[in-house]
């Protein structure tokens, strides 16, 4: 099979886990022990979040007063390459050393008329409390939202309209090559006025960008690897179940958190409507099994209605 695997920000650095290269090293030694059984057997693409990571390098520039900060789409492009070159390395001291590995630098487009520059929704960087935001904001006029018991800078994130790496990809996966590609969402672009392609200050949501990915390769499989063992309906009632499978059109009639849950699942109705493939949302720690049908939540149009475990 042909699978995309989107590996969740938790994947990389769990929720008020300082952001050190050893604790992301120690976490993508993690997933790379879950996803090297999948490279073996199918053909592997993975991608990334990076919102504490771009998040660190814009406070990183910002701590340089001798420079203006660096933009989000570069910050992007930066991430990529560090956290690709983390999973290559790694898989690759799980994996055979013939297996070959390629971390592909991703662009994706965006529109400038989505609603979305208007109402920035995407959190970036380090968790702060009610004080840390309240100077950030006024310092460096950035938006905050709450997250958790804190609260986290959040920027626009348009929906992507196409990722322009998709043929390369292709190409490495028919010579057998895992490949790690659209992290953080790609970088963020779009045509000016003057007709050319230019870099924007966003961050464009992974799992919208890796169901594009996963549709424009004829994937059979996409996995959304997050720290929830399933989705649930009711989350944190006692009335709280976690869902099975559901048919893509009985998953979109309940409504689920939409900096949380609700991409994800939006990206996984796209992604099975589009295609009538499966997708899957579960913990990383699950997702052999999630492969295999036995864990997660399993979006398919071979369901009825929503089953629950």
């Amino acid at each position: 099979m042909r699978i995309l695997v989107a590996l969740g920000g938790n994947a990389l650095l769990k929720r008020g886990e300082p952001l050190t290269a050893e604790n992301q090293r120690r976490n993508v030694q993690i997933a790379a022990r879950t996803l090297a059984p999948i490279g073996r057997d199918h053909q592997l693409i993975v991608s990334h979040g990076n919102g504490p990571q771009v998040g660190l390098l814009a406070l990183q520039g910002a701590a340089y007063s001798k420079a203006e900060i660096y933009p989000l789409d570069v910050l992007g492009a930066e991430t990529e390459g560090m956290i690709g070159y983390m999973i290559e390395q790694e898989l690759g001291n799980i994996l055979p050393f013939e297996q070959p590995f390629a971390t592909l630098l991703s662009m994706t487009e965006v529109d400038p008329a989505d609603p979305a520059w208007a109402s920035p929704d995407k959190p970036i960087g380090p968790v702060y409390t009610r004080e840390e935001a309240d100077r950030l904001t006024a310092e460096k006029g950035w938006t905050v939202a709450p997250d958790g018991a804190g609260f986290r800078r959040v920027v626009p994130s348009p929906k992507p309209k196409r990722i322009f790496q998709t043929r390369p990809v292709r190409w490495l996966l028919e010579k057998g090559c895992i490949v790690i590609c659209a992290g953080g969402g790609g970088i963020p672009t779009m045509y000016g006025k003057d007709g050319k392609l230019h870099g924007v200050e966003a961050v464009v949501d992974k799992d919208r960008a890796g169901a594009l990915m996963a549709r424009e390769l004829e994937c059979d499989l996409f996995v959304m690897a997050t720290d929830a063992d399933a989705v649930y309906v009711d989350w944190g009632t006692p009335a709280q179940r976690g869902i099975r499978r559901a048919h893509p059109a009985a998953l979109a009639a309940w409504p689920f958190a939409a900096g949380s849950m609700g991409p994800k699942v939006e990206s996984a109705v796209e992604f099975a409507v589009a295609t009538g493939k499966t997708a899957a949302i579960g913990a990383l720690a699950d997702v052999g099994r999630i492969v295999l049908g036995e864990a997660g939540t399993l979006i398919t149009t071979a369901a009825t209605g929503v089953e629950f475990y």
